[in-house]
C-alpha cells in the first residue's frame, strides 16, 4: 500500500487551508514592527542627544567670544553649570576651553591658556598638540588668538539596535574674540 496519494492530499489541503494566516502574518511581523520602532526611537535619541551638546557648545563658544574680562576658575566652574543647564542632563558632560594663538615667524599655533571641566577623558591642551595642527586649525593672522570650545559626552543606548552600548559624542566650535584684543585666564 503506498501512501503517497494520502500524503498529496494532505498537503494540498494543507496548503489551501487559510484559517490561522492573519496570527501566522502577526507572528512575524510584529517583532520586526517593534524593532523598527525601538531603532526609529534610538536614532531620534542619538540625534537629539548629539544635536543639545552641539548648541550647547555654540553657545558657551559665542559667549566667551564677547567676554571683555578676564576669565578665572569661578567664570570656567559656571560655563560648565550652563553647559549642563543648556545640554540638561547635569553632569555626564566634559568640556574644554582653549584659546590659540598664532606665530607667523615661526609658522606654529601655541596655547595661551585651556581649562577642562568634567570627568570625562579629555586633557588641557598644550603647545605639542597645536603646533603643527594646520589641517585642523582655522587660517590666522599673526598674534590673532581664537577660542576653541570642545564638548564630550558618552551616550548609552537605551536599546540594542545595532549600536554599542556607549557612544561618545564630540562637538569642537573655533570663534574669534569679538570685542577684546585677548581673552585671558587667571587662577
Amino acid at each position: 500500500m503506498t501512501y503517497w496519494p494520502l500524503i498529496k492530499s494532505y498537503l494540498r489541503d494543507f496548503a489551501e487551508d487559510t484559517r490561522g494566516t492573519i496570527m501566522v502574518e502577526t507572528v512575524l511581523t510584529l517583532p520586526m514592527m517593534f524593532m523598527g520602532l525601538a531603532a526609529m526611537f534610538e536614532f531620534f535619541e542619538l540625534h537629539r542627544f548629539q544635536s543639545t551638546r552641539d548648541k550647547a557648545t555654540y553657545t558657551i563658544a559665542d559667549m566667551l567670544s564677547r567676554e571683555q574680562w578676564v576669565v578665572n576658575d569661578v567664570y570656567m566652574d559656571n560655563v560648565k553649570t550652563l553647559f549642563d543647564e543648556i545640554a540638561d542632563d547635569y553632569g555626564i558632560n566634559t568640556i574644554r576651553v582653549t584659546v590659540i594663538d598664532y606665530d607667523l615667524s615661526d609658522d606654529e599655533y601655541g596655547v595661551v591658556w585651556s581649562e577642562v571641566r568634567g570627568e570625562n577623558a579629555l586633557a588641557p591642551l598644550t603647545d605639542g598638540q597645536v603646533r603643527d595642527d594646520h589641517d585642523i586649525l582655522p587660517i590666522l593672522d599673526d598674534g590673532e588668538q581664537v577660542i576653541l570650545v570642545e564638548s564630550r559626552a558618552e551616550y548609552n543606548t537605551i536599546f540594542d539596535v545595532g549600536f554599542s552600548d556607549q557612544m561618545t559624542m564630540r562637538t569642537r566650535v573655533f570663534t574669534s574674540i569679538r570685542f577684546a584684543p585677548q581673552l585671558t585666564f587667571e587662577d
